[in-house]
């Protein structure tokens, strides 16, 4: 029997089993009935306008000057995504890949890298896990499109240019008692538990418990994942006083994980795609993260206009890993060159945040913020370059991968069994807006300032001795609009910013000498300016963008003084410009649609010589489309249909534009069906990612050289979830 027909029989099965067991309650009574219609109306995958808006707040969408998204918890459980990215897969707007050779998430939002270690965790920066962050955990996922460095400050990282991810914790707003058992092809299983409880007079108290663990190989071949999750939250709400404390614990593994792969110098070809299933990884590569994290946060009206603010986050990670990666050097054989990585890494971080909110006025409102954050981020780090003698690596094949052993030590840097800081990072920043309110708040004008200070100290790999120091700091400054002419319509308008911390003159740039090697520069800011509608009428919502960024790009420009070599600075700029379209809604009774889509122009500019200005930025696809489709059957009423389409464009894979990713379409399938066992609601779930088992280059976003990821075979999953 062949691969595909095992996987097959094995996902096919799982369905049948899982569907088998809900027979019984096709014949349901009043009391049935009444089970199911409840259980299927918290089931629906929805997508939240409005929410947290950084210090302006949490407001609805349509009183902010920006576009903001939340997918909410049924959606995770319904589409069981393994990691964020996949969960974002939804969003027309944002794409998926990996950052250097190991299982990092990169997200791309606007045509700008987010990293996964700039998500936030409700609203602070490098408190969640970085690397991989299991969704299962958190009660919503927030997307802000747009350069938002006021918003919520400066992201350590200095990535998030074209838009942010927020992660809300779980909260227990009514009794809940649900448990979970899921499965993946091929081999990955695994199971949930969620519980919370309100108590105390006029339910003032709230705990929440869930926690997750799965592991087991995964579609791709070869490729092993585990994920072990817990969280905690306890919440207070009592007249002016709220109150909530949330602790977590995740131990994340990937073994064998198909990494990205790279090009070859002189390669001028992308190499055909191997099978869908194919993994080109050793089998002795891994990446394993465990994370102990948490926050406090407090609030407290002073008077009825006016709220005080506070909140602290501390995350302890560690990170462990043998890090591979192939570069082709012949796209037509797929001959490669294979090479590995040993990263030990710790990271502690804090950060804080504390504010006041004043809204002052009748005919003309002010709403007032001011406050400050603070950031402090210690990585203690070391390295083993596993290229073997003279750098060489090992021989293998994209399409034919050769297993080798470990390949010896190159270059060691560190201590590897005890890693020494190799840099202390410190953000400080102050804040103020006032939003004006005219009209009865239907015109919304904000303007406001954020004062951000980067402190960075490198330290050497061999020793430890202070190796250089970064103190430099910026205004971001805001303006927003909101134009609200009728109920559930507006319009708004913003010029915002993002900010980040430029790396030094390197010693050289290609074969060029730069001769003002390590010159440190003050950091860089990308400017926004965007206008946009925002519709909402009953269950159905929408919102239209138009947007460009600037965003200054590392460039050399020839030494007159010095033939031969290169002055490096800001010297050039990348220009995204798009159009996205974004709506979610009930259709029609039982029918839903989560859909958007975008266009994007992202050019360089300013070149070296001029000679890829006007070129397509690599990794940035001209246009994305999604839509998510669920429909409640009629004629069975306790069936739910489900289906996705994700969509993308062609992209460049290099900033000289000889190569190019066409663009690729995946499908998914899936069905939920909810039973009644003992008066108990059970829903099971099936679903088919990429039904046609496509194989396809996903993205082409380049930090160092053009990198290629290849796009998830086809996936079944199963789970059934009973709420006691």
């Amino acid at each position: 029997m062949t691969q595909f027909s095992i996987r097959s029989l094995l996902g096919l099965t799982s369905a049948a089993t899982i569907f088998a067991v809900a027979a019984p309650a096709m014949a349901q009574d009043g009391n049935a009935s009444d089970i199911v219609v409840t259980a299927q109306r918290m089931n629906q995958t929805e997508v939240t306008r409005g929410g947290s808006g950084g210090v302006l707040g949490n407001k609805p969408a349509a009183d902010l000057p920006f576009t903001i998204k939340s997918y909410n918890e049924a959606l995770i459980l319904n589409q069981q995504p393994q990691t964020l990215g996949q969960l974002l897969e939804n969003d027309p707007s944002v794409r998926t890949g990996f950052a250097f050779g190991n299982a990092a998430e990169l997200f791309v939002i606007r045509g700008f890298a987010l990293a996964g270690d700039d998500v936030g965790l409700d609203g602070l920066y490098g408190i969640a896990p970085r690397q991989l962050i299991a969704p299962e955990l958190y009660d919503s996922v927030q997307v802000i499109n747009g350069s938002s460095a006021f918003i919520n400050g400066a992201a350590p990282g200095g990535s998030g240019l074209g838009g942010s991810v927020n992660l809300l914790p779980k909260r227990a707003r009514a009794d809940l008692t649900r448990a979970t058992v899921n499965y993946t092809s091929d081999e990955h299983i695994g199971g949930s538990f969620d519980v919370a409880r309100r108590f105390g007079g006029g339910d003032q108290w709230g705990v929440r418990v869930n926690g997750v663990a799965r592991t087991g190989d995964v579609s791709i071949d070869g490729e092993f994942r585990s994920a072990y999750t817990l969280g905690g939250a306890l919440d207070y709400n009592n007249g002016p006083l709220r109150l909530s404390l949330d602790l977590a614990y995740q131990r994340v593994k990937v073994r064998g994980l198909r990494h990205k792969v790279a090009l070859g110098f002189g390669v001028n070809a992308i190499p055909a795609v191997p099978d869908a299933d194919a993994n080109y990884a050793q089998p002795w590569t891994y990446t394993e993260m465990r994370d102990v994290f948490g926050l406090v946060k407090a609030e407290y009206d002073v008077a009825d206009n006016a709220m005080i603010y506070a909140s602290f986050g501390a995350r302890d990670g560690m990170e462990d890993g043998i890090y591979g990666g192939i570069t082709v050097n012949n796209p037509v054989t797929g001959a490669a060159t294979g090479n590995a990585l040993y990263v030990p890494r710790t990271d502690n971080n804090e950060a804080a945040q504390a504010g006041l909110r004043v809204k002052l006025g009748t005919a003309i409102t002010h709403e007032i913020n001011f406050g400050g954050s603070m950031n402090w981020q210690v990585n203690r780090n070391a390295y083993d370059f596993l290229y073997g003698p003279g750098f060489a690596g090992y021989a293998t094949n994209l399409y034919n991968a050769v297993e080798v052993p470990i390949p010896a030590s190159a270059l060691v840097g560190g201590d590897l069994d005890d890693p020494l800081p190799v840099s202390r990072t410190r953000l400080l920043s102050a804040f103020t807006s006032d939003t004006i309110g005219l009209w009865n708040d239907r015109i919304l004008l904000t303007v406001g300032l954020r004062v951000q200070s980067i402190r960075q100290k490198s330290y050497s790999y061999f020793g430890g001795a202070l190796t250089d120091t970064y103190d430099e700091d910026a205004i971001t400054p805001v303006l927003g609009l909101v134009v609200k002419p009728a109920d559930g319509l507006a319009f708004y308008a913003n010029r915002m910013e993002g900010f980040e911390k430029p790396d030094a003159a390197p010693a050289t740039v290609g074969a060029f000498p730069v001769t003002n090697a390590g010159d440190v520069f003050a950091p860089v800011k990308t400017k926004q300016y965007e206008f946009g509608a925002k519709y909402s009428f009953g269950r159905f919502n929408a919102s239209l963008a138009a947007f460009q960024i600037d965003r200054p790009r590392p460039g050399v420009a020839v030494d007159p003084a010095n033939p031969g070599q290169v002055v490096y600075g800001l010297n050039g700029e990348q220009r995204n410009k798009g159009i996205e379209l974004s709506f979610d809604g009930e259709l029609a009774p039982g029918l839903r649609l989560i859909a958007g889509g975008s266009i994007i122009d992202a050019k360089l500019r300013r070149t070296l010589d001029g000679v890829n200005d006007g070129n397509d930025a690599p990794g940035v696809p001209e246009y994305l489309v999604n839509a998510n489709v669920e429909w409640d059957l009629p004629f069975v009423p306790a069936l739910t249909l489900t289906g996705r389409v994700v969509h993308t464009g062609e992209q460049a894979a290099n900033q000289a534009n000889t190569l190019t990713l066409p663009s690729w379409t995946r499908f998914d399938l899936g069905a939920r069906y909810v039973a009644v066992v003992g008066d108990k609601p059970l829903t099971l779930r099936f679903g088919v990612d990429n039904v046609a088992n496509k194989r396809y280059w996903a993205s082409a976003f380049e930090i160092f050289s053009p990198d290629l990821l290849q796009g998830a075979p086809r996936t079944y999953k199963a789970s059934a979830s009973i709420e006691f």
